[in-house]
């Protein structure tokens, strides 16, 4: 493949590299000038896998098939894509929280996690008094209900 931008050709794992930065690109042939990018995301991922622990399994595989040319193709395409992208954000997420724990002071975070846990014990306990019919103006003691007899 020749990329354009540095006027010289790229393999494969070269622009796997452009995916794993996110750069934006567009694969075309050269001959047809038809949009290929999805031909080579696709034998990217056959390479990636065929090299290791692969993502999808067999049985995957065979359930995505059985969806080319079905009524919920183009709603499971959209699934797919909604669900990769939640999986993203999530991920992203957690790791921000993973970086920031591992940069927090053990005693602050602990301290935080007790006082989130006190809140949440603390509230719980509002709820239950209240359902009960006691509130902690009147000490707890539970309150007077008329049944309209």
């Amino acid at each position: 493949m020749y990329d354009t931008g540095i006027s010289s050709y790229i393999t494969l794992n070269e622009v796997r590299e452009l995916v794993l930065r996110d750069e934006p690109f567009e694969v075309v042939d050269a001959k047809t000038g038809q949009d290929i990018t999805r031909n080579i995301l696709l034998q990217i991922i056959i390479d990636q896998e065929e090299g290791g622990e692969p993502i999808l399994s067999t049985e995957t595989l065979r359930r995505i098939v059985r969806f080319y040319g079905d009524d919920l193709q183009a709603m499971m395409s959209r699934y797919l894509d909604r669900s990769l992208t939640l999986f993203i954000e999530r991920q992203e997420r957690f790791r921000e929280q993973m970086q920031r724990t591992l940069t927090t002071d053990p005693v602050d975070l602990i301290r935080r996690t007790a006082d989130a846990n006190i809140a949440v014990w603390s509230e719980m306990q509002q709820r239950i008094l209240s359902a009960l019919g006691a509130t902690p103006q009147n000490g707890g003691k539970r309150g007077r209900r008329d049944r309209g007899d």
